[in-house]
Order: C-alpha cells, then structure tokens, then sequence
C-alpha cells in the first residue's frame, strides 16, 4: 500500500490496512522505547474516567518526541498523513496524540467506539503493531473491527509493522485476550486541542 491507496481506502470503505508501514529495523528501534513504568488504562474521560477491569485490562503509555528519535520519526509519518488526509478528504483533522499500549498474557479491551456521534472529537484512529511480523491467530491478540451495525467486518492478527486505520466514530471495535506479551502504539486524528492527559484511549 501507499499514501494514495490508503486515502482512497478511507474516502470509499472508511478504513484500510497498511501493511509494512515501518519495517523491521523501524519497529526494533520504536521497542526500544518502550517505558519502564506503565498505567493502568481506563475508559471514559475526564471526571467520568475510570478503572474498570471488566471492560479492559491494557497498560499505556502516552507518546512523546522527547522519548527518542524513533518516536519522533513516528510521530513525523502520522503529520504527513494527517495533511495528507485534510488536503484530499478535507477531514480538518488538527493534532494527532498516541500513546504505548501493553497487553500482558490474558490482557483484552471489550467492544467499544473511540468516538460518539456528536462529539466531534476524534476522527481517525490509528493502531501500528510492534510485535514480531510472524505473529499467529494462535498467539491472541487479534483486533476485530465491526460495521456500524455492530456485524462483523474483519479480523486483524497484530503483526509487527502493520497499521490500521478507520473512522473512529464509524467502527465499534474489541481487542481479544492476548497469549503472549502484545505492544502497538494506538493514537488518534482529533479536531481540536484538548489534552491528551485527560481523554479515554484505544486499541
């Protein structure tokens, strides 16, 4: 896939998948950045976030350009993206936030949207995979994406490399339990400047 097949992917079905987005040495660099401490992830946002274990068991980790040149070399290819998707799909998408996501064995993030009808927050979703490329259906983890009303539409082993994107508020999604350690850096298009502290989080 390139820049022009994955707008077009966007403007006809809402969302598509790169493949080797980054390659190897790429990845190898990003987990090298990987933190030594991690939060507990929670849903919802501001007073209304909370813990809730039934719903999701992840750890993250927010992005920084600070943590290394491999993340600013990341956070550099989504701002192409993001100008790219506003000058052709006039998304008017302003700042993109992202953050480490750790599953640990048994790990899983039940179905949900990562944006409401109305809202007007986030846009796009992103999920780019740092896991070995050889990942296996049998090694868990697996993001199921869903149609709009809640059928299924595909699911996605997390090999290493590959990114996915969509419509946040268009594509309930869930992350199945994972059987080994699964990273990925999940982040968002957003319309405006509210702080990435404060706000509920994804895949």
């Amino acid at each position: 896939m390139d820049l022009d097949t994955m707008l077009e992917s966007l403007h006809t079905q809402g969302w598509c998948v790169w493949d080797d987005f980054l390659s190897a040495n790429e990845i190898s660099a990003l987990l090298q950045c990987l933190p030594s401490e991690w939060s507990q992830a929670g849903i919802g946002r501001q007073d209304a976030h909370t813990h809730v274990a039934s719903i999701r068991s992840d750890k993250i980790h927010w992005l920084k350009e600070e943590m290394g040149q491999p993340v600013h070399h990341y956070l550099d290819k989504m701002e192409v993206i993001r100008q790219a998707a506003n000058r052709y799909l006039y998304l008017g998408l302003f700042e993109y936030e992202a953050h480490f996501a750790k599953y640990e064995q048994g790990d899983f993030y039940k179905k949900h949207r990562d944006s409401f009808r109305g809202k007007a927050n986030r846009i796009l979703t992103t999920v780019l995979y740092l896991n070995d490329q050889d990942w296996q259906e049998t090694d868990g983890g697996e993001l199921v994406i869903y149609n709009d009303d809640d059928s299924f539409l595909t699911k996605l082993v997390p090999k290493g490399g590959r990114l996915v994107m969509f419509l946040s508020e268009d594509f309930p999604h869930e992350v199945l339990p994972a059987h080994r350690p699964r990273f990925s850096i999940a982040g968002w298009f957003r319309l405006n400047g509210v702080s990435a502290g404060s706000l509920d989080i994804a895949v």
